[in-house]
């Protein structure tokens, strides 16, 4: 390929890597090479090499054999390399965005704010890594004393999912190598550049071979791998409430500590005394972020039925004002869907629902740019029987629905088994307990649309998953605790 026909066309082109990253080396594949296409064109961007569930094998056993001087590492120097990790990243923070969009398909905005997101928690976490205290437990003996140890749990994998194509990769990661831990990576099949330059950028911040890992292959053969090695003593995944409990299964059989987060399906609640501005403001971000392709998006909208007409109409117009292109092109605000898969889902759900009585305000059908875009769509008047209400979307698509009251808003809400993320908007101080009290999901953004932060937990309840990423939580995850009892004293 030469510089004139070069998709990419990057500042440093040596962050574009084909190949998998183990044991400090770029390894040639042993399996059939993967296609990369630009859903905003339909054009392949090129291919990467995969590995054989034998060649993943290896790198655990990678990372196993780098784990003991990784974890007896003082935690300063474990964080002065994620540390330096986090500077790299931020230098070439346009690179990795022009990368991510090509591969992704989010507007370049978009992702230019997701590198520096993910690149947070690199930093964050390299200040956790020094804070991982143990304890001195008072004890009823005389003699005796008790420790507390918290101590890296070993080899973990990860498994990332294409929507969030860089900072899933850092949030994960991070953590872990900041406990002592060694990692094996997968990142989603569609999305594999955006891994690979991160790869390429841990490797100029010198972390040590074996210590990060980047393995690429087919999901299901590559899962059994991480689920059953018995040198993986803990699984992070992030992707549907499907996989994830197919994930939960396997790795019950080697007892596997396990973080999941996954699908959602998230309430957007706007009460009488809301603020109305900001709360159309707020409706439009939670939904139409990643052209709604966020685990965390909004999928149904409940407003009080003195403000519904009212809020409807407004939401609608601002809907479709929505520039919908190319991701590159800086005016855009929505991308493409990211494959064919994922847009004829949008096309079922959105039949589904005109079949039980829902009414389209507006959108409704494919884009004039053709291929994967898809019109931002607004419908009311669908039930809990229908599709649209029960399963997460992925896509510009949300359904909005009147209530009277707020035992009624709250019993809407939280019918649904998912507990990820909800939102709600008011200006009473009493409700804002009640509310955020009542609802039945792991984060709550009261008067505003974003509820992630390398500061914050980041996690649901239910069907959403187990455990929580980012925050002084995020590394526990990671960590064993050993009670060391000394007598004699």
């Amino acid at each position: 390929m030469t510089a004139t026909d070069d998709p990419f066309a990057l500042q440093d082109s040596s962050l574009l890597r084909r190949q998998p990253y183990i044991d400090g080396q770029w390894q040639t594949g042993d399996g059939p090479a993967l296609a990369v296409i630009n859903p905003a064109t339909g054009t392949r961007l090129g291919e990467v090499e995969t590995l054989s569930a034998q060649a993943v094998a290896r790198a655990i056993s990678a990372a196993e054999a780098a784990l003991p001087a990784w974890k007896a590492l003082p935690a300063r120097e474990r964080a002065a390399r994620l540390e330096r990790w986090q500077e790299l990243i931020l230098e070439h923070l346009d690179d990795l965005a022009r990368i991510m969009t090509l591969e992704q398909g989010k507007p370049l905005a978009e992702a230019r704010g997701e590198i520096a997101y993910g690149a947070s928690f690199a930093k964050w976490f390299a200040e956790e890594a020094v804070r991982a205290y143990g304890e001195i437990v008072p004890t009823p003996a005389r003699d005796r004393r008790v420790l507390v140890l918290r101590e890296a749990i070993g080899v973990c994998a990860a498994i990332t999912p294409w929507n969030f194509p860089s900072a899933m990769i850092v949030r994960k990661s991070a953590p872990a190598l900041a406990a002592g831990c060694t990692l094996v990576l997968k990142p989603a099949e569609t999305t594999p550049f955006s891994a690979l330059a991160l790869a390429e950028l841990a490797h100029r911040a010198a972390l040590p071979a074996g210590v990060f890992n980047v393995v690429l292959g087919e999901p299901p053969a590559i899962g059994k791998v991480f689920s059953a090695h018995p040198a993986v003593r803990k699984l992070s995944f992030t992707g549907s409430t499907r996989t994830g409990r197919i994930l939960l299964a396997q790795a019950a059989e080697q007892i596997q500590k396990v973080t999941l987060e996954l699908g959602g399906n998230a309430p957007f609640i706007v009460f009488e005394d809301a603020d109305f501005d900001a709360a159309i403001d707020g409706a439009i971000a939670a939904k139409f972020r990643n052209a709604g392709q966020v685990c965390v998006a909004v999928n149904r909208i409940f407003v009080h039925e003195s403000l519904f007409a009212r809020f409807t109409e407004r939401f609608a117009a601002r809907a479709a004002a929505l520039k919908v292109g190319h991701g590159l092109d800086p005016d855009v605000q929505v991308g493409p869907l990211i494959n064919e898969a994922a847009l004829q889902r949008i096309r079922a759900l959105l039949e589904d629902a005109e079949t039980r009585g829902a009414k389209i305000i507006t959108g409704g059908k494919s884009h004039k740019l053709g291929g994967l875009f898809f019109e931002p769509t607004v419908v009311t008047g669908a039930g809990p029987e229908a599709r649209i209400w029960r399963e997460e979307i992925f896509g510009p698509l949300v359904t909005v629905t009147s209530f009277r009251d707020e035992a009624e808003a709250l019993r809407l809400a939280n019918a649904t088994e998912y507990g990820l993320a909800s939102y709600f908007y008011t200006r009473e101080l009493g409700r804002l307990f009640r509310v955020a009290e009542a609802l039945q999901y792991g984060m709550i953004g009261v008067n505003v649309p974003f509820v992630s932060s390398e500061c914050a937990p980041f996690g649901g309840v239910k069907a959403s998953g187990i455990g929580r990423e980012g925050s002084r939580h995020g590394i526990e995850e990671y960590l064993e605790i050993k009670a060391v009892w000394v007598a004699g004293m």
